[in-house]
Parts: structure tokens; C-alpha cells; sequence
């Protein structure tokens, strides 16, 4: 099999991208640095690195996408029995939530049992974008607008800079669209929170470049190949920067 084919089906990037890590010198065959295009390798026996990390198909790797309803817990197991997100999904290999959406708030949220993608999803570094639907019970005024998209004091810590847009007024409430490279507890219904709003609907319409597509509330479905490239391709690039 071809290196860089290799490298894109184990999901470290796309085929064109993987190309571009191996003339960098970021992959290494059997301990011996390949930075050449057109390498053959025998899937079966070779080791291959990235970044001195060992790469494999990853063919135990699950990835589910989730448009996760309102009214059910973010967590593997719930102390007050109430609905988590694993009770909705009909597999029986153990997953788990990448970050958290709070009980009320709704939408995208991938789940997989890759725990080296997960922490880089998590990480802070890595400033992943998450972008939420957000309807708050009366009109935004311009001012505190402005402050929220340059970042308020939470926790004694400034928040990063997000943009923040109107979409439209509904019954003298504004309908918003934020988008966050951060992910605190609460920190979308908090922010607002403190300039006297209150959230009444929170959706997240994308999380580092997942979206739902078709998907309805509590419907689930595996990423693609080509998404799970795509996203350690972004988490590849961020870290870059």
C-alpha cells in the first residue's frame, strides 16, 4: 500500500495533506525517516510513525455523530437515572462524549473511544470552533454585543474573542449565532448571564467542522473515512498555528 494512503486511512489527514507531513519529515517507516512521495509499505509488518507516534488503521476506533435532544445527560452513567447519551445509541462497543452539552442544550456532539483525538479536541491549544444557535429573551443591545465578541472575566480568566452575529428578532428577542474556540462549563449561558440575558434555546450547529446534515433529535449515525480525516487534518493544522 502507498504511504500517504495509508496515513489518510488511518485518519491522520487527507491523502494530499499526508504527502505534505511525509516531505516534511513527520513520518518514518521501521525507524528510518521517509520523506520521499510514491513509498510502498507492507501494511501487514511495517511500523509506521508520525511524529514518532505509531499510526494503525485504527479499525477499533469508533466515531458517532450525535444530534443530541433535550432533557438527556452528556455523561456515560447518571446518578438520578436519568437519559444519558450512550442510552441512545444501539452499539455495544463503549464510546464515550467528546466535551459535554449541558441537560437543555442541543445538537451536534461526537462521541468515539479514540481517547488521543478526544484530548486534542479537548485541549485548549487547540481552540477547536464550536458554533451555537442562540435565542435570548429580549433584543441584544449593540454595547454589550461588542464586549461579549472581545471577552469578559470568567472564573477570574478572560474569555477568548468569539464572533458574535444577530440572525433575526423573534418577539422582541434576539436570535443569534456564536461562535466559540473555547469550551467552559456553561460558558455561552454564563456569558450572557452576565450582562442580565437569559438563554432560552442553545443549539450547536457545528463542532470543529461536524455538522447534522439530516439528522433529527436523538438520531445518530458513524463518520465517514473522509470525516475522521478531515478532522485530525484540522487538528493537525490548528496545532500548527
Amino acid at each position: 500500500m502507498r504511504l500517504n494512503k495509508y496515513l489518510a486511512h488511518a485518519g491522520i489527514a487527507s491523502r494530499r495533506k499526508c504527502d505534505d507531513l511525509i516531505l516534511a519529515g513527520y513520518v518514518k517507516v521501521n525507524g528510518q525517516k521517509v520523506d520521499t512521495l510514491g513509498a510502498l509499505i507492507d501494511e501487514t509488518k511495517d511500523e509506521v510513525t508520525f511524529k514518532d507516534r505509531k499510526v494503525t488503521l485504527g479499525e477499533d476506533y469508533i466515531y458517532v455523530l450525535l444530534n443530541k435532544p433535550r432533557g438527556v445527560v452528556t455523561t456515560a452513567s447518571d446518578e438520578f437515572d436519568r437519559t444519558t447519551v450512550l442510552d441512545l445509541l444501539a452499539i455495544p462497543e463503549r464510546i464515550y462524549p467528546v466535551g459535554r452539552l449541558d441537560y437543555d442544550t442541543t445538537g451536534v456532539l461526537l462521541l468515539t473511544n479514540d481517547g488521543e483525538l478526544t484530548n486534542q479536541l479537548l485541549h485548549p491549544g487547540y481552540e477547536s470552533e464550536k458554533i451555537y444557535r442562540v435565542l435570548i429573551d429580549k433584543i441584544i443591545r449593540p454595547v454589550d454585543l461588542h464586549k461579549l465578541q472581545k471577552g469578559i472575566m470568567l472564573d477570574g480568566k478572560m474569555t477568548i474573542s468569539c464572533t458574535i452575529k444577530e440572525l433575526r428578532r423573534m418577539d422582541n428577542r434576539s436570535y443569534l449565532e456564536v461562535m466559540l474556540r473555547e469550551g467552559r462549563n456553561r460558558q455561552i449561558r454564563r456569558m450572557f448571564e452576565d450582562f442580565g440575558y437569559v438563554v432560552e434555546e442553545l443549539n450547536r450547529v457545528s463542532f470543529s467542522g461536524l455538522t447534522l446534515g439530516s439528522l433529527r433529535p436523538g438520531e445518530w449515525r458513524y463518520l465517514t473515512k473522509d470525516e475522521v480525516a478531515g478532522l485530525k487534518e484540522r487538528m493537525h493544522d490548528e496545532y500548527q498555528e
